[in-house]
């Protein structure tokens, strides 16, 4: 290997450190100052303006980093105490929430679109690593379902998505619907077969 080709950084993907078994350190604010100081002062971010991709944490690297945290001592007990008021004050309902001060600050809850929790594999998909909850414009999807339609560049920036990828769900989630729902040859079929059966009947 030439001299020059040794003395360049090697740049990895988090991809390629975590299958070496690297400790990654997470640092969404960190990341994107890093991604967006490119010297041109555009606020570019990933080749587009003010956007900045997802960011998913495995279970494993969650549990990690809290055992982590407990074996130097830094979780500290003061906060445990507020996180379990906060949740007691949690709504259960959607009328209880409703009505609710905005942004929401409840993340854990299943229509909050700051993340998402995969059920299978319990990873973490952080929708917007570069903003806080409280940064959000739309908090809940709910809200945003309550207000109607809107188009599909409008729910691409509420989930942090491009449009194309949000037409993509969409077809996909029409086509589930449309495979589980009997088709109208099936209920005329049907309706025939009832109606033979009433007619034998009488």
């Amino acid at each position: 290997m030439s001299e020059a080709k040794r003395s360049e950084p090697q740049v990895r993907s988090d991809h390629e450190a975590q299958e070496d078994g690297e400790e990654l350190l997470l640092s969404p604010a960190g990341d994107a100052a890093a991604e967006a100081g490119d010297g041109d002062g555009d606020g570019e971010i990933d080749g587009k303006r003010g956007r900045r991709r997802s960011m998913t944490m495995s279970r494993k690297e969650i549990a990690r980093e809290l055992r982590r945290q407990r074996a130097f001592g830094i979780v500290d007990p003061e906060l445990e105490e507020t996180v379990r008021e906060i949740e007691a004050s949690r709504p259960r309902s959607r009328a209880d929430c409703a009505n609710g001060p905005r942004p929401c600050m409840f993340i854990a809850c299943k229509h909050h679109l700051y993340l998402d929790v995969n059920p299978e594999t319990g990873s973490i998909k952080i929708n917007f690593p570069d903003l806080e909850p409280w940064e959000l414009k739309d908090t809940c999807a709910l809200d945003v379902a309550e207000r109607g339609g809107i188009t599909l560049e409008e729910v691409g920036e509420i989930m942090n998505l491009t449009r194309e990828r949000i037409r993509q769900v969409e077809v996909r989630g029409l086509l589930k619907l449309k495979m589980a729902s009997p088709s109208p040859d099936e209920l005329g079929a049907d309706l025939l077969k009832m109606k033979a059966l009433t007619d034998n009947d009488n």
